[in-house]
């Protein structure tokens, strides 16, 4: 093993790097390194910085457990805010020296007769590691379909996730294609300026209101002082995630009934053309797709400006787009709000596991490995956020923190016992795969045929069908027992 390998390496520095980062110090493990691709940590709050960008889970679960904050200016914060804390983490917990910024990667390989990762950058460096952990996420490939005539559009267009803010859009006709999580948060905000906005809706959502407000500046002290009432407050929103689930499994058609009159009565409440509410009320069980949250989506398309077409998109012209439904509209600005490529896993990167075989190769029929975290005939190799740990009900943040504990068992005992490789063994990852399939599909995600969770061969790789609760169980500790080890 060349002697500047480092125990363990790290891919990111969104919430799941940075974790992942601090589980291994709690183990008293210091010689890690993280690579990341931009200038700065971040990860998607980074990266997405359009107009109104926010999270849809309230701050105070939406955080670390082992890192709460009680400065919240909202009670779902805003880009900035997060994007803030996350920086308040890395330096906190002394993160900063051990990332190497503006080094992305592009291949990873594993060196079995010595038993490292070697990974490449973009620029030609190369990294060794005893272990590797992937911490890149699943949405941060931004995804926009190639629409009929899309290369010909004459004016200013972009991604969502690449906002473009030197066109400045005042007094401009602008177009947005896609009506999902970031087009709701961002059309109320373009619609303050904008002579006029036209929403391109391919199918409708079903959305709650959020509720939010500002802190006020005797709650934020209070909680400083008792920090123990942040604590009970996260409590009370993981319960209510916990009980969302319920809308997520198939049956329980009675407490869905009662949410989908919900969104129907917040549509009617500012919404008054019978066709327009006809058009923003899903065909859909609730649940079968990513439930969407706003306070201000409703009220701004109620805005005379603001127009809704349907179908989705016909044709893109140079000057304009032709909606499913026929009609035709003349923009200025396009703005793609067509969410991300989340299948396959790892797109981009070249991963060479045992017999140089690619992750690629290995998942030709479909994401596949064990809890979310390790893949067979990958020795040393872990992820974060991975196939089947995304959630629609809860904090993905819980997530994180499970899988960064798992992977700091594993890579401590590697150390302390000075094995050379962990590998899952295969018929482990094939039960719990077939395992989960099976579960999945006693969930309402499989009664829809148009959803991002569900991959062409019918399966869901992404969600998880169990409750935060269960996950955080199952990988409190390791079954070392199920891997196969090489000492």
């Amino acid at each position: 093993m060349p002697t500047n390998t480092h125990t363990c390496i790290i891919i990111g520095t969104g919430f799941s790097g940075l974790a992942m980062a601090i589980k291994l110090k709690e183990k008293g493990i210091q010689d890690f390194i993280i690579l990341e691709k931009a200038a700065s940590v971040g990860g998607t709050w980074r990266e997405n910085t359009y107009p109104g960008a926010e999270c849809d889970i309230p701050s105070a679960l939406y955080s670390f457990s082992f890192e709460p904050y009680p400065f919240w200016e909202y009670k779902w914060s805003m880009q900035p805010q997060i994007l803030e804390y996350i920086k308040h983490v890395a330096k906190k917990h002394d993160l900063n020296r051990h990332i190497h910024f503006q080094k992305e990667m592009t291949a990873a390989k594993w060196n079995a007769d010595e038993n490292y990762w070697s990974v490449m950058t973009e620029d030609g460096t190369t990294y060794n590691g005893k272990t590797l952990v992937s911490a890149i996420g699943q949405l941060h490939h931004p995804s926009t379909p190639n629409f009929k005539g899309k290369e010909l559009f004459e004016g200013d267009a972009w991604h969502s996730a690449q906002w473009n803010h030197a066109v400045p859009l005042e007094g401009k006709t602008v177009g947005v294609i896609g009506n999902a999580a970031s087009a709701v948060q961002f059309i109320p905000e373009i619609a303050k300026t904008a002579r006029k906005v036209v929403v391109f809706q391919r199918s409708a959502n079903w959305m709650l209101p959020k509720q939010d407000r500002a802190y006020k500046e005797w709650e934020k002290k209070l909680v400083a002082k008792v920090p123990f009432l942040l604590r009970v407050y996260r409590l009370y929103i993981w319960l209510l995630g916990g009980g969302l689930f319920n809308l997520m499994k198939q049956g329980n058609d009675f407490v869905r009934k009662i949410y989908q009159k919900q969104t129907v009565d917040y549509i009617k409440e500012h919404i008054k053309d019978p066709a327009v509410v006809k058009a923003l009320t899903p065909t859909y069980p609730m649940g079968a797709k990513r439930i969407l949250f706003s306070d201000t989506y409703y009220p701004a398309l109620a805005q005379p400006h603001v127009n809704l077409a349907t179908g989705g998109v016909k044709e893109i012209t140079p000057t304009g787009v032709v909606a499913g439904d026929g009609s035709k509209h003349e923009v200025d600005v396009l703005i793609y709000s067509t969410g991300f490529k989340t299948n396959p896993f790892l797109a981009g990167l070249t991963i060479q596991g045992k017999n140089g075989i690619s992750i690629k190769e290995q998942w030709k029929d479909g994401p596949k490995n064990y809890l979310g975290i390790t893949v067979d005939n990958f020795p040393n190799l872990f992820m974060m956020y991975g196939p089947n740990t995304n959630l629609g009900h809860n904090s993905i943040i819980l997530m994180s923190e499970a899988q960064a504990n798992y992977i700091a068992q594993c890579v401590s005992e590697l150390e302390q016992k000075k094995w050379k490789s962990l590998t899952v063994k295969t018929d482990k990852l094939n039960t719990y795969h077939q395992t989960t399939q099976e579960r999945l599909k006693k969930m309402i995600w499989m009664t829809v045929e148009d959803s991002w969770y569900k991959s062409a061969n019918g399966n869901v790789p992404n969600n998880y069908p169990g409750r935060t609760m269960e996950y955080m169980r199952v990988t409190k500790t390791v079954n070392f027992e199920d891997f196969e080890i090489v000492s």
